[in-house]
């Protein structure tokens, strides 16, 4: 049994750093997500919501976002139609932390690693915000796709992404790298 502890190890240190890290994550996020108790939006998704409100208004299209009292979530309506609500799920936090789980797990120089997350971190937000934007805006106008667009092409975007950001990490930047 030793023998296969041994042969495995990078195995095994990859999977208890990579579970260890996301339930350390998500253990955090979580107790966060509950000092705003069930029926209130929490404060990330709000600003989520209001940046790809500021996103949607560059282009100078009518947009509002409101969130009510007593609902866990917040309603975005465009050309003064009410079109989505965004959601915890929405946030895209959950998305950022199987990231850096992944980066933990194939961790490289501390430096690097930081930096990785960091910025990873920022590019998916950053992503995760105009897909709501987009999809705010593709609802309005063509709402009978709201199955393919919600549930198949944007993930497929920000996952991809995920996958490609890991793809550059493991190659370059990790330990394993070389």
């Amino acid at each position: 049994m030793k023998k296969y502890f041994v042969q495995y190890k990078p195995f095994l240190l990859f999977l208890a750093s990579f579970f260890g890290c996301y339930i350390l994550l998500t253990v955090g996020y979580q107790y966060f997500l509950n000092s705003f108790g069930d029926r209130n939006v929490d404060s990330i998704t709000q600003v989520v919501a209001h940046n790809a409100e500021k996103i949607i208004s560059w282009f100078f299209m009518r947009v509002q976002v409101e969130s009510v009292i007593n609902e866990p979530f917040v309603r975005m309506y465009f050309q003064n139609k009410y079109i989505i609500r965004i959601v915890e799920g929405c946030n895209g936090i959950s998305v950022v932390i199987l990231f850096i789980s992944f980066i933990v797990a194939f961790s490289g120089s501390l430096k690097n690693t930081l930096l990785f997350v960091f910025g990873g971190s920022l590019i998916i937000y950053i992503l995760n915000v105009f897909r709501i934007a987009v999809l705010t805006i593709l609802l309005y106008y063509y709402p009978e796709y709201s199955h393919i667009l919600h549930g198949v092409f944007f993930p497929l975007i920000i996952y991809g992404l995920v996958f490609i950001l890991w793809f550059i990490w493991v190659n370059k930047f990790s330990k394993y790298a070389k």
